[in-house]
């Protein structure tokens, strides 16, 4: 197998998590600032009964996938009401601010690691995060040589076009290229459909039979990649 010359990355809950704004005591807060009810115990149970409304089914970035995904959330806390429509676009818009997210522990360090290693790094996110910024912001300025943000881009993973344009600012063919994401349909899935390999990472519980390598840590992905 040839040796991979570029490695990508997804970007929520791959390299970032949310901090508080985005948890359930911080959804609960923006509802009550607008006189919504939401029960922050239910959180967990919402985001879960509400993730099949970010499956695209055209693939293309559209603000109202998201906003209706997080209208969803809120009613599922309980909340109801005109006001729910506010809140919801409040905390999408919030979404895309750096400060309301961490860094985990495991990334600059793996992907100092890669860059040294001679890898050409890129991110691909289906958000409409400033990725630029995203880069001064958690001081990982010079490591990542291409950016695509869905929201720029038009297409959302797992579209080929939204890895084929990142490909393109790389040089690299997607035969020499790996995706790494926390989602098996949208990051592994639509970069292999892309001609690129596939990396899982599983922070928590894996799939029994991925049917691709999974890593439970970036710790691991420079000695997979060089494996």
């Amino acid at each position: 197998m040839v040796r991979a010359r570029a490695v990508f990355f997804d970007v929520d809950f791959t390299l970032i998590h949310p901090g508080p704004r985005f948890q359930g005591t911080g959804y609960a807060a923006s509802c009550a600032r607008h006189g919504v009810r939401a029960d922050a115990a239910r959180f967990e149970a919402a985001v879960a009964g509400a993730s099949g409304l970010l499956d695209s089914a055209d693939q293309l970035y559209n603000d109202d996938l998201f906003i209706n995904y997080t209208r969803r959330i809120i009613e599922l806390m309980g909340g109801e009401g005109p006001a729910v429509d506010l809140v919801a676009r409040e905390l999408y818009a919030q979404w895309a601010e750096h400060h309301h997210f961490d860094l985990y522990a495991d990334v600059e360090p793996a992907l100092r690691a890669l860059h040294a290693g001679g890898y050409r790094l890129g991110l691909i996110s289906n958000s409409h995060r400033c990725l630029d910024s995203f880069q001064s912001h958690f001081e990982l300025q010079g490591l990542i040589t291409a950016t695509v943000s869905s929201s720029e881009h038009g297409w959302m993973k797992p579209h080929p076009s939204i890895f084929e344009a990142a490909l393109a600012q790389v040089g690299v063919p997607a035969g020499e290229s790996v995706m790494v994401g926390d989602s098996l349909a949208h990051d592994v899935a639509g970069a292999m459909r892309a001609g690129m390999r596939g990396v899982l990472l599983a922070r928590g519980a894996a799939p029994a039979d991925a049917g691709v390598p999974v890593i439970r840590t970036l710790t691991e992905l420079p000695g997979l990649l060089e494996r």
